[in-house]
């Protein structure tokens, strides 16, 4: 009988670590949930520098916006080639609030599972897809140029009758840059 017990006990004490390190797997270690300080500031700088210098043409700008993934038509293999250190785990709930309506929703659940710092790093990467009269003033101000002063404006002067009619109103408040990529941002 003691020899039972110790068995049952074993397997049990096995049956623990497997379920632990099955666990650790499925969590992000805070080396990769946590972006390196440098790269953080790295994009920063460029955010700025791309905010500060006009562009050279179409075909830069078109690649700046290319290189942030759409939440609504992203893949799996985006995610993880294009955010550095971005583990399966946040992959799955990436995917699980489909579709995102507003930058608000995925920052609210994304939020359940990495801090505001983690978020605001992810948001460098993606971005929800505009609707012209419905998106709210945050996911408006996805868009380059576009402040609050700008998205107020916008969702004032609602509806608009087209997406061109949009970026016609966008146009008096940013740079023509700025607007070009901007309609990229828009659903189609």
């Amino acid at each position: 009988m003691y020899s039972t017990i110790k068995r049952v006990a074993l397997y049990l004490a096995l049956a623990a670590l497997v379920l632990v390190l099955g666990a650790c797997d499925q969590i992000d270690s805070p080396a990769q949930s946590s972006p390196p300080a440098q790269e953080e500031q790295a994009a920063e700088e460029q955010t700025e520098e791309t905010a500060a210098e006009p562009s050279e043409g179409d075909a830069s700008d078109s690649a700046a916006v290319l290189d942030k993934i759409n939440l609504n038509d992203m893949t799996r293999e985006q995610l993880l080639e294009t955010i550095p250190d971005f583990g399966s785990r946040m992959v799955r709930e990436f995917f699980e609030y489909q579709p995102y309506v507003s930058i608000q929703q995925f920052r609210r659940e994304i939020g359940k599972y990495v801090d505001d710092d983690q978020v605001a790093y992810y948001e460098s990467y993606v971005y929800v897809p505009v609707e012209v009269n419905d998106s709210d003033a945050e996911t408006l101000k996805q868009m380059p140029g576009v402040d609050d002063a700008t998205a107020e404006t916008l969702m004032a002067a609602r509806p608009f009758d087209s997406s061109d009619a949009f970026l016609a109103a966008l146009s008096e408040h940013v740079s023509e840059e700025q607007l070009d990529l901007a309609a990229s941002y828009l659903t189609e």
